[in-house]
């Protein structure tokens, strides 16, 4: 036991020299005139993410001998407990990997370390691409591109058109492609409603938004502001009600899960499909991908014009310079610099390529020529359409689990659109 012990006070020991010699290097480099950074990073060496990290942090020192980045890079689990941790001790980075959400948002929001960019946000960015996090429109990080669009209406054009049809611009228009699209042999709408959450993230989020006309309804429905047994929420859950009992939607989609939603789609088995923004990149046929178009749902039963053509759409995570890092001017002017550099125009267009966001949040960025179509035009979507929220980035757990049951069983016809309201609005309040 005594060697033991010998033993953990000397690793102990040798740690706080470490510490110190770390600490005192620290210290010369800014005694030297450079400006250490430290960056908590997303990432790991084996990924894209962690990978293209230390690229871009290696030529940004280059080009800027007089700032030092120290960062720690961690991915998926490991990043979030280290951010808690690190919080939780004081320990605070001038610059995170961070978001708006409860998962992403919420710790540096609880250890009082957002910090608003607005005032200092660089003229490179496009203000109206970026949604505010904070009540007074506060923005507390860039994010790595415009916000994750979850209800897209993927449209076949070329199908559409040989059935005689056009874009529908009401649900009425969606409705009387029904009995073109039977005759044809094909669904007007596919969707992947075995998956519970795509009824809440893809369908349910616009729905909402469009019969309130407010596209914060959900988060202050969360906070006891609204009550899910409102008219404008059992009037979100009557319309998918309707698109079942219309034809618009089979019953049969409670069977079909995500591959096979894409594949129907893919394979010219429905005039549309719905899903996130995302699921552009598993349309195999190129015929259909280069004929495919993205559009926000039409106007729906019971829709309010403030909220008329939007979609619902979860803010992207990005880099921010905490609360912390900007209390010393030359920190923070680093921080930025370095933000600033991440998400040049040659930077950006990597990522639109790598899929790895939906648009640059570049003021005038324009398009390469040489992007896919769908590419193109999930740009395209993501530049024109309005956004509001995204329904599982606020209502989590049991009335989360119990809303997205409850549609399918309203599409099943097992229950009705206000026993599902107030069952969730029960769970809610629990």
């Amino acid at each position: 036991m005594k060697k033991l012990v010998r033993a953990t006070l000397i690793f102990g020991m040798l740690i706080l020299m470490a510490g110190l010699v770390f600490t005192g290097c620290q210290k010369e480099e800014a005694a030297q005139g450079k400006v250490v950074v430290d960056v908590m990073a997303y990432g790991d060496n084996s990924n894209q993410e962690g990978v293209n990290w230390v690229r871009i942090v290696d030529a940004f020192e280059a080009a800027n001998p007089g700032i030092d980045i120290q960062y720690e890079l961690l991915y998926d689990e490991a990043y979030h407990q280290k951010v808690v941790a690190r919080l939780t001790s004081g320990d605070v980075p001038d610059v995170a990997y961070m978001g708006a959400d409860a998962r992403w948002g919420a710790p540096w929001m609880e250890a009082s370390q957002q910090w608003d960019h607005t005032p200092h946000l660089d003229a490179m960015y496009d203000k109206s691409l970026i949604p505010p996090h904070g009540p007074n429109g506060e923005i507390y990080e860039i994010p790595l591109g415009t916000s994750n669009i979850t209800t897209v209406l993927f449209m076949n054009e070329k199908l559409v058109k040989e059935l005689g049809l056009s874009a529908p611009k009401t649900y009425e228009d969606l409705k009387a492609m029904v009995p073109a699209a039977k005759k044809a042999g094909v669904d007007v709408i596919t969707i992947d409603g075995a998956d519970g959450w795509a009824w809440g993230s893809c369908v349910l989020s616009s729905f909402i938004a469009r019969t309130s006309g407010d596209p914060q309804w959900v988060s202050k429905a969360v906070a006891g502001e609204n009550k899910f047994t409102d008219k404008a929420f059992v009037d979100a859950l009557t319309i998918i009600d309707m698109l079942v009992k219309d034809g618009i939607i089979p019953a049969k989609s409670v069977l079909v899960d995500y591959g096979s939603n894409v594949s129907n789609f893919s394979n010219g088995k429905a005039l549309f499909m719905i899903q996130g923004q995302w699921a552009a990149g598993g349309i195999e046929n190129p015929e259909v991908a280069d004929n495919t178009i993205l559009l926000a749902w039409p106007k729906l039963p019971f829709e309010k014009a403030a909220t008329a053509g939007t979609v619902a759409a979860a803010p992207s995570v990005g880099y921010g310079v905490t609360k912390k890092g900007a209390s010393d001017p030359a920190v923070r002017d680093a921080g930025l610099a370095l933000i600033n550099y991440f998400y040049s125009e040659a930077e950006s267009t990597q990522r639109l390529r790598d899929g790895a966001i939906v648009a640059p949040i570049l003021k005038n960025y324009q398009v390469p020529s040489d992007l896919p179509l769908i590419v193109k035009r999930k740009v395209e979507l993501a530049q024109s359409a309005g956004t509001t929220e995204v329904i599982d980035s606020y209502l989590t757990g049991a009335p989360n689990d119990a809303l997205n049951e409850g549609m399918q069983k309203i599409v099943s016809g097992q229950a009705t659109p206000a026993e599902i309201a107030a069952k969730v609005e029960e769970l809610a309040r629990k």
